[in-house]
């Protein structure tokens, strides 16, 4: 009985934000089935929103070029992230007493049609912006990113894109096809929505088609900061890379759960090896906070493929600690 009432988080009477469901009340293998146990977003009211962060699933895997599944990817995100707890030591903040933060479940996508699901998509991304709520999908494949850039870009202008992956997602077409996972990117410097000065790959590595690859996305917007260096320098040498990079301004980070090692994220459609730590990711996505991240998505989760929730609890975290990053720039 999820949606029972001993069950749904209690409306606060002095104007605090919801939280999840208490552990201690209710065992994380029971209650709701939303993201870390939070609340619905019918559940809030709409003053109680504002300045708020949404969840939202996007389980659409059209776009994808090599093993599809990432469709389911939304649901095992949520079911994986029931372990979260409430405070962030390493930050210091405790995100949901912090931000209101809202399951708005997902957006119905169309599975057949690629050009309608980025529209439906778009849309369902506007409307939740429109209610003064960030926004952190959960894919789904990487083609998705591109609509939500439409959509924070329609609102802002271009922005500093971060993208964590192991491909640049930036090339052409794939059998003709303009929008697919690898694409996004080159989309979305082409329509003038990210900011060009700014943006930045990060855990970059495998073989490629051709040296003009690189020369191509250089062009594009984007400075590559490879698995590689991660090696050489460790997480404190790339995250000043990176910070050096995008300066300030608004932020949209964008995460391919490939970025990670086969090892650690065994469940996705395009693994490679010599990939990052989850440590390695986590620690980087924690040199963000005190930016104007306004916006990200966690993608290519593909639970077929996934073994004990390894992929799914890494993904959970993975957001988990974008919205540390988001709260510590409020609190």
């Amino acid at each position: 009985m999820s949606d029972s009432a001993s069950s749904r988080p209690e409306h606060s009477e002095a104007g605090e934000p919801i939280g999840p469901v208490d552990s201690t009340v209710i065992p994380r293998f029971a209650g709701p089935t939303t993201f870390a146990r939070l609340p619905r977003l019918d559940q809030v009211p709409p003053e109680a929103r504002r300045d708020g962060i949404a969840i939202l699933g996007a389980p659409f895997d059209a776009g994808t070029s090599y093993r599809p599944g990432a469709r389911f990817g939304p649901a095992h995100i949520r079911a994986s992230s029931k372990l979260l707890r409430p405070f962030h030591p390493g930050l210091g903040v405790s995100p949901f007493d912090t931000l209101q933060v809202v399951d708005a479940g997902d957006a119905t996508l169309n599975p057949f049609d690629i050009a309608s699901a980025l529209t439906e998509l778009d849309a369902a991304v506007s409307e939740l912006r429109a209610q003064d709520l960030r926004v952190i999908t959960l894919g789904g494949d990487h083609t998705v990113a591109l609509p939500i850039l439409r959509a924070v870009a329609r609102d802002v202008g271009p922005v500093a894109v971060v993208h964590f992956d192991a491909h640049l997602d930036t090339w052409d077409t794939y059998f003709g096809e303009a929008y697919t996972h690898g694409t996004p990117f080159r989309r979305a410097s082409e329509e003038g929505l990210i900011d060009v000065d700014r943006s930045v790959h990060i855990g970059t590595r495998g073989p490629l088609y051709s040296p003009r690859d690189l020369d191509e996305d250089a062009r594009l917007g984007f400075r590559v900061i490879a698995a590689d260096e991660y090696e050489a320098g460790g997480v404190a040498a790339v995250s000043g890379l990176l910070l050096d990079r995008i300066g300030a301004g608004p932020v949209y980070v964008s995460v391919d759960i490939d970025v990670l090692d086969p090892a650690h994220a065994p469940g996705t459609g395009t693994p490679e090896a010599g990939g990052l730590t989850s440590r390695e990711l986590l620690s980087t996505l924690r040199s963000l906070a005190g930016l104007d991240v306004l916006g990200a998505d966690v993608v290519e989760v593909a639970p077929a493929y996934d073994h004990a929730e390894i992929t799914g609890i890494a993904a959970a975290h993975i957001v988990y600690e974008l919205l540390a990053v988001m709260a510590a720039r409020g609190a």
